[in-house]
C-alpha cells in the first residue's frame, strides 16, 4: 500500500552573512517549516546583492539590515512591506593590545580617527553589505577617505573578515552578533561599543508581486508573520551565545521590556 507523499514548497529568502553566521536561522526555521510544511532556501549575502536579487526577482523576500538601502528599494516600487524585525549593534573590535587605543574614543568618528592616524590596519568587508554601508557612513561621519596599506578591502563575508583581522592583528567593525557567535574563534575584543549610531536594525522585506508575479508572496507573508508572531520573536530573544543574547525582537515583548 503506497501513502501519497506531498511535495514541499520553497521559500527563497535573500539574508545577510550576519544573519545566517549568527546559528539564528537554524533554530528560527525548522518550527516555520514543519508548520507550513515548506523549506527555507536561505541565500546569505550582503545587504547589497540581497536586494539585488530581489530587484531581479530571483527571491520570494529578504531580510537585511541597511536602512537607506532598504528605503531606496521600497521607494523603487521592488518591496510592497518593510517590517521591523529585530536589532543588535555595531561594535569596534581590535587586538587586545588596542594599538591605536580606540577604547579611549569618545565616539565612533573619533575611533575611526585613531585607527587611521595610528596605521594599525583595518579590515573592510567591502562587498556593499548593510556592515560595509554602516563602516562607510561611520569613515564619512569623521571626514576621512580610507586608503593605504593599512586598510584592506577584501570582498567577503563577516565570519571570514573577522578570522583575517585576527590574523593580521587588525581592526575590523561587525555586527555583534556575528563577533558573538565567533568569541571562541578569535582573540578580538571589543574596543569601541555604545553610541546610538551604531544601532543595527533588520527589517524582512516583501517582494512587489506586480513587478514580478511568480514570487510566493503569500508564503512570504506568512514567514513575515511568523518571526514577527509570538514563537519567532521569543526564539529570537532567547537565542543566546555563552549566556549572551545576540539580538533584540522588536515587534513583541516577552517576559519583561528589551
Amino acid at each position: 500500500m503506497s501513502s501519497t507523499v506531498f511535495a514541499q514548497d520553497r521559500l527563497r529568502l535573500a539574508t545577510t552573512t550576519s544573519t545566517e553566521n549568527s546559528g539564528l536561522l537554524s533554530l528560527l526555521h525548522p518550527p516555520f517549516e514543519e508548520q507550513y510544511n515548506v523549506t527555507v532556501d536561505v541565500i546569505a549575502v550582503g545587504t547589497g546583492k540581497a536586494l539585488r536579487l530581489a530587484e531581479n526577482g530571483d527571491v520570494d523576500l529578504v531580510m537585511v539590515h541597511a536602512p537607506a538601502a532598504e528605503q531606496e528599494f521600497m521607494e523603487s516600487g521592488y518591496g510592497v512591506e518593510r517590517l521591523p524585525v529585530m536589532h543588535n549593534d555595531f561594535v569596534l573590535v581590535g587586538p587586545a593590545a588596542d594599538p591605536a587605543g580606540v577604547a579611549a574614543a569618545n565616539s565612533p568618528a573619533d575611533a575611526m580617527t585613531r585607527i587611521t592616524q595610528s596605521a594599525a590596519g583595518f579590515i573592510s568587508r567591502g562587498d556593499d553589505s548593510g556592515t560595509h554601508k554602516k563602516e562607510m557612513a561611520l569613515w564619512q561621519a569623521a571626514r576621512i577617505r580610507p586608503e593605504g596599506e593599512w586598510y584592506l578591502s577584501v570582498g567577503q563575508g563577516m565570519g571570514a573578515v573577522l578570522k583575517i583581522a585576527d590574523d593580521r592583528q587588525a581592526y575590523t567593525l561587525t555586527d555583534r552578533g556575528t563577533y558573538l557567535a565567533f568569541k571562541g574563534k578569535t582573540d578580538l575584543d571589543i574596543v569601541h561599543q555604545g553610541a546610538a549610531e551604531l544601532r543595527n536594525s533588520y527589517h524582512v522585506i516583501l517582494i512587489n508581486p506586480e513587478k514580478h508575479p511568480h514570487v510566493q508572496t503569500a508564503l512570504a507573508q506568512k514567514y513575515a508573520d511568523f518571526i514577527r508572531g509570538e514563537q519567532g520573536q521569543r526564539i529570537i530573544r532567547e537565542f543566546r551565545i555563552s549566556g549572551e543574547q545576540l539580538f533584540i525582537p522588536d515587534v513583541i515583548r516577552i517576559r519583561g521590556r528589551n
